[in-house]
């Protein structure tokens, strides 16, 4: 993300119900390592989160499971926009982007799911996904959650280059991280608010990482 504002997507509440727990202590350690996600899982955050930030470093993360991480991201992304388009909360050439986005997300969880396949792994469930009451409450509230969220997309994708070791997955997660940050661009605009903020996306140290996900351990 470009702010600081991943810690209140949804107001900070947690929304995916992941029913396996191996799915769901893989995709905690990730959102430890990377920074985004830790606080949209239901359920015993603390000792997952501990366990994900004492994991070992970055680089010995498998491909798959930051894969899986990825379309976790992505079946939430991609029921959000469904949800929101079902409540006839925008028109015009807003509902025309809306729709649009929902149809990248949709065919980035297609994307996914085939080259986990491809390279022979099981891709994850999708999690069981529950939205606080406010979420589609009004455009502009389903707007600024758009805006939050999108920029959340960016830095997730932006988050795991460092650890990919695939050449195809790497090119894979470059050409998606390339359409969510033009997501987050129009919905910036569409809120009014600035579409390109800075001429370098933000790069997080651990410090960083570890104040975002430390208020949400228990």
């Amino acid at each position: 993300m470009r702010s600081s504002r991943n810690d209140r997507v949804f107001g900070g509440k947690p929304v995916l119900g992941i029913a396996k727990e191996s799915d769901r202590r893989a995709f905690l350690r990730m959102a430890g390592l990377v920074g985004v996600g830790a606080t949209l899982v239901a359920g015993g955050l603390g000792s997952a989160v501990t366990a994900a930030i004492a994991a070992p470093a970055a680089g010995d993360a498998g491909d798959l499971e930051i894969l899986n991480y990825a379309l976790t991201l992505e079946y939430l992304e991609s029921d959000f926009y469904a949800m929101g388009l079902t409540k006839n909360l925008v028109s015009g050439r807003e509902l025309e982007l809306i729709t649009e986005i929902a149809d990248h997300e949709s065919a980035h969880v297609t994307a996914v799911t085939a080259l986990i396949k491809q390279l022979g792994g099981t891709p994850v469930a999708k999690p069981a996904i529950k939205y606080p009451a406010e979420t589609f409450a009004d455009k502009a509230g389903f707007l600024k959650s758009a805006s939050t969220f999108e920029e959340v997309g960016v830095t997730a994708y932006h988050g795991q280059v460092g650890l990919i070791k695939s050449a195809d997955v790497l090119k894979a997660g470059a050409s998606i991280a390339g359409v969510e940050s033009r997501h987050a661009a129009v919905l910036a605009s569409l809120m009014g608010g600035e579409p390109f903020p800075a001429p370098i996306e933000k790069q997080r140290t651990k410090d960083e990482v570890l104040a975002i996900v430390k208020p949400f351990l228990s």
